[in-house]
């Protein structure tokens, strides 16, 4: 297999969050749920540690619908690349959708499973988040 050609293969899949590159520990601060409006979506990067000159980001979404909020790892399903390199090129429907704006697969909101494109069926590396009482919203502990 040439260079060419394995440039357009999809990365393997990773079995969980953990797994990804950088990912921060369970605890990991994301932001507070006043920073996420009712619909939005939020790109942010995470780094595992405070030195982070010395480290790669680790990129997470930030959906919310209602007082509900969850996190997907900011990775396409089909080719492992960020569905949206910056906020304002993340496509989305409140509520309903969102978009890689490499290969325009669609993932469901609600689940982050796959419903449109070459990863049907396939989903969004789901990670668990917690809200604290003062609105923190951080990683939670592996379920």
């Amino acid at each position: 297999m040439n260079d060419a050609s394995h440039a357009n293969m999809p990365s393997p899949a990773p079995a969980t969050w953990q797994t990804l590159a950088h990912a921060p520990l369970p605890g990991a601060l994301l932001g507070h749920e006043d920073d996420v409006q009712d619909g939005q979506a939020l790109m942010r990067e995470i780094f595992a540690n405070a030195d982070s000159a010395q480290q790669q980001p680790f990129k997470i979404l930030l959906l919310r619908s209602g007082t509900a909020i969850k996190a997907y790892a900011n990775r396409c399903a089909h080719f492992g690349v960020p569905l949206a390199a910056k906020q304002e090129q993340l496509i989305f429907q409140p509520h309903t959708s969102i978009t890689c704006n490499v290969h325009y697969a669609r993932y469901r909101w609600s689940d982050g499973v796959c419903d449109r494109g070459e990863c049907s069926g396939e989903a969004l590396i789901t990670i668990p988040v917690q809200v604290d009482a003062q609105g923190y919203i951080r990683i939670a502990d592996a379920a």
